[in-house]
């Protein structure tokens, strides 16, 4: 006796596929005025005026600005995790540090060629915009990525020398130690964090202009900082 088939989905109405597709272009030109108008620029208004829209109907998709910015927000997180994540899954699981530079180097990689929408994630926030909840998800993938590289190098045995963390910061992460799903020594949680935030301030710094005429060979040096970086905390 055979298996019966998976019922096949729904193929979707001609309006739903319409506004889907309005949708789509709404949200491509908003990207568009992202990178000539920065983030704080946003309007509704030019965006439905660029698509020949009147302004009241562009409402009926997204009824404020900041669900059209929350929208490219989610979006940008998930391109930056899906090319973070592609990139850790190429390596083997037990090369660590193949692993570390890979997610470090993909990170940036996004980011040169997407620099309105990094800023938009993790630049300076928009005045009056409150992310809602909805965009934690989506802007913890490429942490959990670097965060699984260093739990698995743990788990094999790999970890740095522990040293003593004071009892203040040792709570002061909680809520981070609350949210992995296995324990990890305070000495390597912080070294993670310290790790994060090298990734992230060094590829705003360089995308912000910070390095021009002190370092000459920002590909070099973004390597080796990486790596230093992941060598001490033992993932070579």
């Amino acid at each position: 006796m055979t298996e019966s088939a998976a019922p096949e989905a729904a193929p979707r109405t001609a309006r739903a596929r319409a506004r889907a597709e309005l949708t789509r272009e709404i949200v491509e030109a908003a990207r568009r005025q992202l990178v000539s108008e920065g983030p704080s620029g946003l309007s509704l208004r030019a965006v439905a005026r660029e698509l020949g829209m009147v302004s009241s109907a562009i409402y009926r998709y997204f009824p404020s600005r900041d669900d059209l910015l929350t929208r490219l927000i989610i979006d940008a997180y998930n391109a930056v995790g899906d090319v973070a994540e592609q990139a850790d899954a190429a390596f083997a699981r037990d090369d660590y540090l193949g692993r570390w530079m890979a997610v470090c180097h993909a990170t940036r990689d996004w980011a040169l060629a997407h620099p309105q929408e990094w800023a938009l994630i993790y630049g300076s926030p928009v005045p009056g915009y409150k992310a809602p909840e909805d965009t934690i998800g989506p802007g913890t993938r490429v942490s959990i990525t670097l965060t699984q590289v260093l739990g698995d190098a743990l788990q094999a045995g790999r970890a740095p020398a522990e040293t003593e963390v004071p009892e203040a910061v040792s709570a002061s992460m909680q809520g981070l130690k609350d949210f992995l799903p296995y324990e990890i020594p305070d000495s390597m949680l912080v070294g993670g964090v310290m790790a994060r935030t090298q990734l992230f301030g060094h590829i705003s710094l360089e995308l912000d202009g910070q390095f021009t005429n002190t370092i000459n060979d920002l590909d070099t040096f973004f390597d080796y900082v990486m790596r230093v970086t992941g060598t001490s905390l033992a993932l070579a």
